[in-house]
Formats: structure tokens, C-alpha cells, sequence
């Protein structure tokens, strides 16, 4: 007697033959994915490939114009996130949105609190269950504890074990990993390989190729809001997916170049600031690419910061061409031809409700001002001739900036900055939550304005993208620089030596 082929499980959630258009714009075209219990499925593709679109139709936010969304292998139709969250799905944001001034109890049981008699909130009942959620996450928080005040990796717990308070059977994580550290994430995997275990579907979306690898068993990859493939990852590479995802190998994210390093543009000297960064002395060179390594919390974003004059310094010196430059005067830092791009370019970089045009022309007001007005025809101007070089994509600038895609948005902080002509241009965490296509751009252009003769100092976290651009590498451990290393004997382990004080300045 002969038995048919396993089939393994049924999927949870399902998506057949899906399209949804905005207008003129089709995000989604004929996309289907199925989700399966006890299984990491990966979501790939660049910024603009379709990826919100499908997670918000999946939760309820969009309904589409074509096709089916299966739960347990029914057609359903979710009108709104309330049915998705009464079907057991639940969305964990890259940004968790917490109610900062209520307890972490209260944020996960908001709406849903245990009751006593005659409509009483029941308070021992609601810690009880927040203390046997985090139990079961493998996390040690108060349950009294105000919400203001969390980690970003705390917040996601909090989010997570909110799903778990309504029985969530599917996860959707979006960019879940872009704001934690290394430790926090190890912590993060931990808890999804739990969830796992457990027999929940997760759709797993991340920039970072190494850990869709590492936690996932098979990827559904977009591009342009099409379908490329939903496959197994074993067996796949890097290369692989990335060829997917963009139509081009990995190793064009990292452009040949040859460094012809000019006189001195940035010279800082002794720098100092009791408590985060003591002795700090380099020099950045016209048309050399320095990167700046080191662990999180090693003191290189508050070493830009200081040398930007952001923060005040309390010893040591900081020059650009030449002219010395006082601390905590940001105006002279750029009138001296120095730009800095921040770490965190929404809160920093931009400000969200202004308009594209407007966010680029911030630095340039003084050009653009005429009898104390903004010439709005010049200001027009010179963001289209910017976002043009910088191949931002966008509906209209007129448009509020937050409307961007992550991607978009850091070159439109880009543009903001490279609008002042600068000498000097400090880069913080450039390509951080941004797709690999766009990655490739920045990339570009960062060595495009090293041949021109900017001198860039840029740090990063990302030890490839360190060593695919840097011409040297300067690593900080404990707000010291523990060695300098030139391209050629840069390696992964030689600048991980150095982060963790294992080797000698």
C-alpha cells in the first residue's frame, strides 16, 4: 500500500495572487506567500519593492484591489487591524509605539485588562500575567515599570509579549533588529527561536543579509512589487539573494577606487571629554575615505558630535584646513566647511513635517533669503538639482519628507549637507536600515566626492561596509583609538582585535 508524499504542515496565513495600486503606482503585482507554523520566513527586497504594502495587507491597514488572503486556508477579508489582531496576527514596528506614561502591564493588557466583579480592574491578575509573558520570553522587567525610559530592545519585548497576550499564532517583525545592538539581538533571535519552537509563523523583514540567514528557513523575495521567488534559503548565498533582490552581484556594493590622498583637511589634536572620550588624535586627508570602528558605545558618534561642536570639549584642539574651530559652535564648524550627517537622521537629520525642498535647503537659507524672505523659486531649484544627483526618488517635493521611504530619506540628509560645498564631511552610520541598492548608491557617492577631494570620516558598524571603503581604518575601545590600520592589512579580525583592547594604539 502506497502513501501519498508528506506535504508538511498547512499554512497559517496566505497570500494568493495579490495586487494593490495607489493611483497611478502599482505596489503589488499578482504576489503570493504562504506562511507556515513553527517556521522564520524572510520578506527581501530593496526600499519601494512592495515590502510595507504586503505587511500592511496582512494587517489589516490595506485591503487589495486583487487576490486572496488565506487564514488556515480560507479566503478572509480583513477590514481593519482589529480583525487581524482577532485572527492572531500581530505586527511588531521597527519603532514600537508604546504609551510612554503607562505601566509595561498596562500597555500589553490596553483594552484587555483582567476584571473583578461589578467592572473592577483587577491589578494582581494583570502583573500575574505580564510577569508570566515576560517568563516565557525569557525576560526579567517590572511590570509596574513605566514604559518611558525602555530600551528600543525592551520596547520590542514589550510588543512581542503583547502579541503573546492575545494568542498570536503569526508574527510579522518589521526591521525588528535595526536599532539594537549586537548583545540585544543575539537576545531578540532567542526569543523568535522560542516563538518557533512553539509552533508560531514569523515573516521576518531585515536589511541585513547575515541574519535573515541566520534565524530563517526560507525567503519570499520583491522587486518592484513583483514576486522574484519564495524559496529555501540552504543552499543560497549572499550573492544570491542579493542578485534577487536588486539584479546585481553583492560586490558592486563596495566601487574599485584609487585613493590619491591630498594635504591635511582635518586634523583633530588631544581631544578630550572627561567621562566619554579621552586623547583622541587623527587626521583626515583631501580625498581619502577614514573609517572609524569600534564596538557600540566605544565614543565614535560622541567624537563627531564634539568635533562638529554639537557637544563642548574639554581639552584638545580640532582644525579644518588649517583654521582652528571653537567647541560647541556647530555655526563655525560649517562656515569653516565642515558637515556631519547623523546617526539618527529622523530625529536629527530631518524635520519630518517640513517638505523635501525645504529639509535640503535648511543648510542654505542664507543664499535663498532675499529682504528677509525665502526665494522659494531658488530654493525649489537647488533641492531638484540635488535630488536629481543623488537619484532620490519622491512623488513631489512639495511633499512632507516623511513620506519617503528610509532609504530616501538618508539622501535627502545627504543632499542637505553636501548643498554647503563642504571640505570636511562626517558620515555617521550611512547605510544604517537603508536596502542594498541604496547602500550601493551611497557607497558611490561617497567615493565620487572622495576623487572630488572631500575628506570623509566615516563611521560605521558595519565592519564589511568599514573595509570595503575605508582607506584606513581608525578603532576606538573605551573613548580611546586602540590603532590605526591601512586598507591593506585591514581585516575583520585584526579591527575586532583592536574594539575589544586585544591589541596595541
Amino acid at each position: 500500500m502506497t502513501h501519498p508524499p508528506d506535504k508538511g504542515p498547512a499554512p497559517v496565513l496566505a497570500l494568493k495572487g495579490v495586487s494593490k495600486s495607489f493611483g497611478a503606482v502599482r505596489a503589488l503585482r499578482d504576489v503570493s506567500l504562504e506562511l507556515l507554523p513553527g517556521e522564520v520566513h524572510a520578506l527581501a527586497g530593496e526600499n519601494g519593492a512592495g515590502k510595507s504594502t504586503l505587511i500592511k495587507i496582512l494587517a489589516g491597514v490595506h485591503r487589495p484591489d486583487s487576490g486572496q488572503v488565506l487564514l488556515d486556508g480560507k479566503p478572509v477579508v480583513l477590514h481593519g487591524p482589529g480583525d487581524a489582531r482577532d485572527a492572531g496576527i500581530a505586527v511588531i514596528h521597527q519603532e514600537p509605539t508604546l504609551f510612554p506614561d503607562l505601566s509595561i502591564a498596562e500597555n500589553i493588557f490596553m483594552g484587555r485588562r483582567p476584571k473583578r466583579t461589578y467592572g473592577r480592574i483587577d491589578h494582581p491578575a494583570t502583573r500575574a500575567a505580564t510577569t508570566a509573558l515576560m517568563r516565557r520570553l525569557g525576560v526579567r522587567i517590572d511590570p509596574d515599570r513605566p514604559a518611558r525610559g525602555l530600551s528600543i530592545a525592551d520596547q520590542q519585548m514589550v510588543e512581542i509579549a503583547k502579541a503573546l497576550s492575545t494568542d498570536a499564532r503569526v508574527l510579522i517583525m518589521d526591521e525588528p533588529t535595526a536599532a539594537l545592538t549586537g548583545s540585544e539581538v543575539a537576545r531578540l533571535f532567542g526569543v523568535v527561536r522560542t516563538l518557533r519552537d512553539h509552533g508560531a509563523a514569523v515573516l521576518f523583514v531585515s536589511h541585513r543579509l547575515e541574519e535573515i540567514f541566520e534565524i530563517c528557513r526560507r525567503v519570499t523575495t520583491l522587486r518592484d512589487g513583483a514576486l522574484v521567488a519564495g524559496e529555501p534559503l540552504a543552499g543560497m548565498t549572499e550573492d544570491d539573494l542579493v542578485r534577487r533582490m536588486v539584479g546585481r552581484d553583492l560586490a558592486e556594493l563596495y566601487p574599485e577606487r584609487e585613493a590619491t590622498p591630498g594635504e591635511v583637511a582635518l586634523r583633530v589634536r588631544r581631544l578630550t571629554r572627561e567621562g566619554v572620550f579621552t586623547d583622541v588624535s587623527f587626521e583626515v586627508r583631501r580625498g581619502e575615505i577614514v573609517g572609524l570602528a569600534g564596538l557600540v558605545g566605544a565614543g565614535r558618534t560622541e567624537v563627531a558630535r564634539a568635533v562638529f561642536g554639537v557637544d563642548r570639549w574639554d581639552a584638545g584642539e580640532v582644525e579644518v584646513a588649517g583654521r582652528r574651530l571653537t567647541g560647541g559652535a556647530p555655526s563655525a564648524a560649517m562656515a569653516a566647511g565642515l558637515a556631519l550627517v547623523p546617526e539618527d537622521r529622523r530625529a536629527q537629520g530631518l524635520v519630518t513635517s517640513l517638505s523635501v525642498e525645504r529639509n535640503i535647503g535648511l543648510t542654505g537659507l542664507r543664499t535663498t533669503v532675499r529682504a528677509g524672505l525665502v526665494d522659494r523659486g531658488a530654493e525649489r531649484g537647488r533641492a531638484r538639482d540635488w535630488a536629481l544627483k543623488l537619484q532620490v526618488k519622491y512623488t513631489r517635493l512639495a511633499d512632507a519628507v516623511s513620506t519617503l521611504s528610509g532609504g530616501n530619506q538618508q539622501k535627502v540628509v545627504l543632499a542637505k549637507w553636501l548643498a554647503t560645498g563642504p571640505q570636511v564631511l562626517i558620515v555617521d552610520e550611512p547605510t544604517r536600515g537603508i536596502d542594498v541598492g541604496t547602500k550601493a548608491e551611497v557607497h558611490r557617492l561617497l567615493g565620487e566626492l572622495a576623487a572630488d577631494g572631500v575628506a570623509v570620516l566615516m563611521i560605521s558598524s558595519d565592519l564589511p561596509e568599514i573595509l570595503g571603503m575605508a582607506d584606513r581604518v581608525l578603532v576606538m575601545h573605551e573613548g580611546r583609538i586602540t590603532a590605526e590600520i591601512p586598507r591593506a592589512e585591514a581585516t575583520e579580525e585584526a579591527v575586532m582585535a583592536a574594539a575589544t583592547g586585544r591589541a596595541a594604539a
